[in-house]
């Protein structure tokens, strides 16, 4: 037995026969990678279609979590949800103007308690939503052990920096740039990237051996798209399709429809003079968003490509747990819509997958595991070869990755938050995935060895048996505020479920003040049979036939993540 398989095997057998945490003689780093606007359109994720070989590199040497969803869909509350571990009703933050430790509880974060065990914890771009939410310093120094760097080019976000046809510059929403003409000659993903490559340059000269958590947040594909104009050569649009599903459900509720307004400020699309809510946006602007944002995503694989680069170089990619995960999904033109803000699928599932050395990545060669891979070298005629490493097809959320982190570094696991949860600093409403994590590895490199889980008879057992996120709206029809309402004038919640099988959406009435929902007074239901209409085109929780299937997912729905989580 080569010296990886015994450790993978004694890992598992301290994991499963007790409840110690999964821990080395030397702590391991968190390298922790969090892509705004990110949905799976990866080559590891079975997108063909776009090229993001320093991802898929990452992922097959961890384990990939195909179905993993977010608490809700739009920045702020998502990650100040999974950042502590606590659903958006827990944390109160639906809109971005609240800040959680004043606003509902002290609720411990995900690097505060790495920093409070000794850790060193540092935070580069975009991790906690800036702004209120995060109390205007990212949450430091509860979570950080410095200040946090932002990168100073964020600031043009809103700025007619990008040219235009007209030979001018224009606030636009698809934006190919020559970087060098850019304010300040640089973007924010590219400053980011060179922060974090200097940031593991000086934890390798560190002798203190203090452990680090290092945070680093890439702000694409995040609209606008803004990205090196070479990255677009990677998409010819002759290649690029229409979503297979580019119209409003059959059956689709009102209140359930996103207005996409954050693109329709952006000049190049007010010229399309699309009508407001459900204007119809031409063939070839829709190709062109979707060649955009596949460009973005290539781009920001190129930048997380060059920080696996550095990790490795510095010495730390075999003593280091990567998680990389998106904040939140995006909408390419299914089901007529153009941005986030919703509670389909496409939405609130994302791109997950976590690293753990000597779990995830035991059949190794000698080579490295991180060389980054320049996609504008090599061209989009020489598409890279996809390694697929250990997977796992459970319904996962977000708010597990803290739980997650905790268990495989060895600190203090956090127990599953009771029903008075806002008085309660220290606890998860997600759980663990370690052991599914551990399952889905021993089954990729260690299959003689199956009498480990023998207990296990599949990826679902004795896991949660469903996923919950939500939206609010201030009002039944799309308005301008539909997309982002401020929480004084949230009037209706739209809670959905996704299960193995189906996907259940109730809007109900919701209370600001009290941040009650009403589950008596029903606006609207939604119910998507999977197994059939995986893109969720045909809503037929009105349909008669399938009344006794949308009451059994109301009950299910209204008893929440409690009953659902694992027994």
């Amino acid at each position: 037995m080569d010296s990886s398989k015994y450790i993978f095997v004694l890992l598992c057998l301290t994991t499963t026969q007790s409840k110690t945490p999964i821990v080395s003689a030397k702590r391991h780093n968190v390298l922790f990678l969090v892509i705004d606007d990110f949905r799976p359109a990866l080559g590891c994720y079975d997108y063909p279609k776009v090229i993001s070989p320093n991802i898929d590199q990452l992922a097959s040497h961890s384990v990939l979590f195909e179905n993993a969803h977010v608490q809700q869909a739009v920045c702020a509350p998502s990650r100040t949800s999974f950042l502590t571990s606590r659903r958006p009703d827990t944390t109160r933050l639906y809109d971005f103007g609240s800040y959680w430790r004043t606003h509902a509880g002290n609720f411990t974060s995900l690097p505060q308690h790495f920093k409070e065990n000794g850790y060193f914890t540092y935070s580069i771009g975009k991790v906690f939503h800036p702004g209120e939410s995060s109390n205007h310093n990212d949450d430091y120094p509860l979570s950080w052990s410095k200040p946090s760097y932002h990168p100073s080019t964020q600031a043009y976000k809103m700025a007619k920096v990008c040219p235009d046809a007209d030979g001018k510059r224009h606030m636009n929403l698809l934006c190919p740039v020559d970087v060098s003409t850019q304010p300040e000659g640089s973007l924010p993903d590219i400053q980011s990237s060179e922060h974090a490559v200097v940031m593991l340059k000086e934890f390798q000269a560190d002798s203190s051996e203090q452990p680090f958590f290092l945070a680093v947040g890439f702000h694409k594909p995040h609209l606008p798209f803004k990205f090196p104009k070479d990255f677009l050569k990677l998409y010819p649009l002759e290649e690029i399709d229409l979503a297979p599903n580019p119209f409003k459900p059959i059956g689709l509720p009102d209140v359930a429809f996103s207005p996409y307004h954050r693109l329709r400020i952006r000049h190049d699309f007010e010229l399309l003079n699309v009508s407001f809510p459900y204007g119809h946006v031409p063939d070839t602007f829709q190709k062109r968003i979707r060649q955009h944002y596949y460009s973005s995503v290539s781009y920001t694989d190129s930048r997380v490509g060059i920080v696996l680069n550095q990790l490795e170089d510095s010495g730390f990619a075999n003593n280091t747990i990567i998680v990389l995960l998106g904040d939140h999904g995006w909408s390419l033109g299914e089901h007529a819509e153009w941005c986030k803000n919703e509670n389909f699928e496409v939405v609130t599932r994302i791109p997950l997958m976590v690293h753990m050395p000597g779990m995830t990545d035991i059949n190794l060669t000698n080579e490295k595991k991180f060389p980054f891979q320049d996609v504008l070298k090599s061209g989009s005629s020489q598409r890279h070869k996809i390694e697929r490493g250990p997977r796992s097809t459970a319904l996962v959320e977000a708010v597990d990755v803290f739980p997650t982190l905790a268990e495989l570094a060895g600190l203090k696991v956090l127990p599953t938050c009771p029903l008075d949860t806002l008085k309660v600093d220290f606890c998860t409403e997600g759980a663990s995935l370690s052991k599914l994590m551990m399952k889905s590895a021993q089954e990729t490199y260690n299959k003689e060895e199956q009498f480990l889980y023998n207990d296990m008879s599949g990826d679902n057992e004795d896991w949660k048996d469903a996923v919950f996120s939500q939206y609010p709206r201030p009002s039944v029809h799309p308005q301008w505020s539909s997309d982002l309402p401020d929480l004084k004038d949230i009037k209706i919640m739209g809670y959905t479920m996704r299960t193995r099988h189906h996907r259940y959406t109730e809007w109900v009435a919701f209370n600001p003040a009290t941040f009650q929902a009403d589950f008596n007074s029903v606006y609207a239901r939604e119910l998507y049979l999977r197994d059939s209409d995986p893109l969720e085109v045909y809503n037929v929780g009105n349909l008669p036939m399938y009344e006794d299937l949308v009451m059994k997912m109301r009950k299910k729905l209204i008893a929440g993540w409690r009953e659902a989580l694992p027994k």
